[in-house]
């Protein structure tokens, strides 16, 4: 099994290593703060071979330079967004698969968020790194697609093994199940999860990894087919897209 070790980077992301002990590979899922990295690599032990981005974004982007310098790591990132990514060494399209040792991860583009963001899924694993596509409980802000785009993105991933851990950048899942439960009050998983959530987070404790079968029976964003969600929102039976076009939007104004 691939090893996933997770640490808090900048206000609220979070970064990962992920190892392949046999063939003595360790790769950085995107590069939010150096400092950290370093620190995390120096803790386990592991010396830098790659690092995999999801996304241009500088707290997903902005260490690449630095840590390849030192390292001499390989960039690996999107095709579509290869002019956006420092220093990228190996370009992947939707559908390709990139092999890390002994593992291999499909490539999806998940646009969106941003225009050739992309996410990896290490199926035989059970892991998904999926930057700022798919958040506990929430999605990212649509900066640069439509929500076509990203419906059609989450789709991708709501349709992946309920058992799928879900590694996604960020500590939202508070704020986000305080919107939830506002979209999808009926859901009694919701309302459960909101509570453990609470909890987490009273301790320190961080709420990442989920798993795909918790989004998709308590994230609103990957329920628009709900007829509750619909109801709340006064959209019974409309179509999905708009269903969840509307939900982001007053995810962005809560």
């Amino acid at each position: 099994m691939l090893e996933v070790h997770m640490f808090p980077c900048l206000s609220d992301n979070y970064g990962y290593l992920l190892h392949d002990t046999e063939a003595d590979l360790t790769a950085c899922i995107d590069t939010p703060e150096v400092g950290p990295i370093e620190a995390a690599l120096e803790q386990k032990g592991w010396r830098l071979t790659h690092i995999l981005n999801t996304h241009h974004h500088f707290d997903h982007a902005g260490g690449n330079l630095e840590l390849k310098e030192k390292y001499g790591c390989t960039i690996v990132g999107s095709k579509r967004d290869a002019a956006r990514i420092p220093g990228i060494d190996i370009e992947l399209d939707d559908g390709d698969s990139f092999t890390f040792g002994n593992h291999s991860a499909l490539v999806l583009d998940v646009s969106g968020h941003t225009i050739g963001h992309i996410a990896y899924h290490f199926a035989e694993d059970d892991i998904l790194f999926c930057g700022d596509a798919l958040f506990a409980l929430g999605c990212g802000r649509l900066f640069e697609g439509t929500p076509g785009q990203m419906w059609d993105s989450l789709s991708k991933l709501k349709a992946m093994p309920d058992s799928t851990r879900v590694y996604c950048a960020h500590e939202y899942t508070q704020s986000n199940a305080k919107f939830a439960v506002t979209v999808e009050p009926q859901n009694a998983m919701l309302m459960d999860r909101a509570r453990e959530i609470d909890e987490l987070r009273a301790a320190g404790k961080p709420t990442v990894p989920s798993t795909i079968g918790q989004e998709k029976a308590t994230n609103p964003f990957l329920r628009p087919d709900s007829p509750d969600l619909q109801a709340t929102l006064g959209m019974s039976g409309a179509d999905l897209v708009a269903v969840f076009a509307e939900t982001r939007q007053r995810k962005d104004s809560f």
